[in-house]
């Protein structure tokens, strides 16, 4: 399978960090089984852990 040239990829879609926390300092992502934590730290990064 060949991957499609960039120009013809739909653009991903984004969703504000803000929505994601909804005001929690972290959160638990499920994805294919595992768990990762998306953390926002006081300087205003994220942090995706496993």
């Amino acid at each position: 399978m060949t991957a499609l040239p960039q120009s013809t990829r739909a653009p991903a879609r984004a969703i504000d960090s803000s929505t994601l926390l909804a005001g929690a300092p972290a959160v638990t992502i499920s994805h294919n089984g595992a768990f990762y934590r998306l953390a926002a730290t006081r300087a205003g990064k994220l942090i995706l852990t496993k």
